[in-house]
């Protein structure tokens, strides 16, 4: 697995685009791979968009499965978090996406309290319980070039609704696509492929 961020250019983004946000495929998503994908925007600039799954899993591997490939040590005090899904740009790669109160070297802060690491220094601290508080892990990433997001967004493929910590964490990964529309007061039976977008 090799841990790391995407390119810097990607991850510099102002203020004013979809960075923090939680993007939500519509019903009619032609992808299989993001049927009723709730994303996590990590950025969203000029120079494209990243952004990690929050629910689908990576088939049945968890945190100690992964710590045992890479040969790191687990404690007691290891949990034994499920490995998401992040998407389906280098599935070898692994992040933790997770609360701001653990800001090291490698870290991306995402706004004030979400932030992005992809070293194995967190995973090694996830381990001896010394991690964030709060953290999802995922392998791979969803990411978009210049433009294309925004033309995804066009077409109606994707809505947008402000990211919650329980959205983001929690592990009931069955209703977060509903609870995702609710926060913007829509109710699956409302859409179709002709709706417009939050």
């Amino acid at each position: 697995m090799n841990l790391g961020k995407p390119s810097s250019e990607i991850l510099t983004s102002p203020t004013n685009w979809l960075t923090g946000q939680l993007l939500i495929a519509m019903p009619t998503m032609a992808d299989p791979r993001f049927a009723h994908a709730v994303i996590y925007m990590c950025s969203h600039g000029p120079n494209g968009a990243m952004g990690l799954v929050l629910n689908r899993l990576f088939g049945e591997t968890h945190f100690r499965n992964l710590l045992e490939q890479l040969n790191i040590k687990s404690s007691g005090q290891t949990p034994d978090l499920p490995i998401h899904f992040g998407g389906p740009v280098e599935t070898g790669r692994g992040f933790v996406l997770h609360s701001s109160d653990y800001l090291r070297e490698g870290t991306t802060r995402v706004d004030d309290n979400i932030s992005l690491s992809a070293t194995v220094e967190i995973l090694q601290a996830i381990a001896n319980g010394a991690g964030p508080e709060r953290a999802v892990m995922a392998l791979g990433y969803t990411g978009w070039g210049a433009g294309q997001l925004d033309e995804e967004m066009k077409a109606n493929g994707w809505l947008t609704a402000p990211a919650d910590d329980l959205i983001i964490f929690d592990r009931d990964l069955d209703t977060k696509w509903e609870r995702s529309l609710a926060k913007i007061g829509i109710s699956p039976v409302m859409l179709s492929g002709e709706a417009g977008h939050a």
